[in-house]
């Protein structure tokens, strides 16, 4: 609630102060008490600093108890490299929000997977300025929030039809199908999968489905949410690659949905177990994701 402290860390890919400024001081406004890890603007190459910078300030703020909520300045890469020391005891012990998209992605299922807290995949601190504070009004609206969570998927393409019920996992499909069979990534028999990427050619969008089904990685599939593939083709080309890959597994699929790496990018909470239902396009959950 406003009022809360929020730490703002970097674990991934370096970040100009000016690309941060307009979103904290926008969290400022609305009445949240903003602290940025000490090294946030350190820069090695494509890293945020080092390993070791980067981890002190991610572990410092999930373990300190005076912050409520963590979220992450950008992605880019470097999160991966941070898994296996990760302060998952404290995180555990003090839940808090925490939250990002891109390679962040690593992260949001790590902490879910050891320590079983909601995190939340959704815009970070560089894009809350984007679509007319849309996206940082869904962040909020779903972390401070006691209603139960829904995302409306009016303008989506249904692919395949359907109703699914499962535990919502997912994000950047690039990181998914580099850490799906790690201990970073949670195991479920029945869960709801949201994809999400940029940049990525069309027969590389197909190659890491190819391999996430061939590893038997889908068999606990129920549903699939498609989000913006950036810059990787027309809607119409990926949602062929989503059939020819995905059609075979016979579970409701649709696409188009509001997140992504584009303007619009709606939150989903990772360990919430939710329905998809592609006749009224609406994905929702009964109850809130709240601590």
């Amino acid at each position: 609630m406003p009022g809360a402290t929020i730490a703002v860390v970097a674990p991934a890919g370096p970040v100009d102060p000016s690309e941060l400024d307009p979103g904290i001081e926008a969290l400022k406004s609305l009445g949240y008490k903003v602290v940025p890890g000490e090294h946030i603007y350190e820069k090695k190459g494509y890293l945020a600093g080092d390993d070791t910078q980067r981890l002190k300030d991610l572990n410092w703020a999930i373990s300190d108890p005076a912050v409520h909520a963590v979220i992450c300045a950008r992605g880019g890469y470097g999160c991966m490299r941070l898994l296996p020391l990760v302060d998952y005891r404290s995180f555990s012990r003090t839940p808090k929000v925490f939250t990002g998209f891109s390679d962040v992605t690593a992260l949001l299922h790590a902490l879910y997977s050891k320590c079983g807290v909601i995190t939340f995949h959704g815009p970070m601190v560089k894009n809350f300025r984007s679509n007319d504070d849309t996206n940082l009004s869904a962040l909020l609206q779903a972390i401070s929030s006691s209603a139960p969570w829904q995302m409306r998927l009016t303008g989506a393409r249904v692919l395949q039809g359907g109703l699914a019920h499962g535990v919502i996992i997912g994000g950047n499909l690039s990181i998914v199908a580099s850490l799906f069979g790690t201990p970073y990534f949670p195991e479920s028999q029945d869960f709801i999968l949201f994809l999400e990427d940029t940049d990525e050619p069309l027969y590389r969008i197909d190659r890491m489905l190819t391999s996430l089904k061939l590893r038997g990685c889908l068999e606990g599939a129920r549903g699939i949410i498609a989000g913006e593939f950036h810059s990787s083709g027309t809607e119409d080309e990926v949602d062929q690659v989503l059939i020819a890959t995905l059609g075979d597994l016979g579970i409701p699929i649709i696409s188009g949905a509001p997140f992504g790496h584009g303007e619009l990018n709606l939150p989903f909470p990772i360990g919430l177990r939710i329905t998809l239902d592609t006749d009224a396009k609406r994905a929702y959950s009964e109850q809130a994701p709240v601590y």
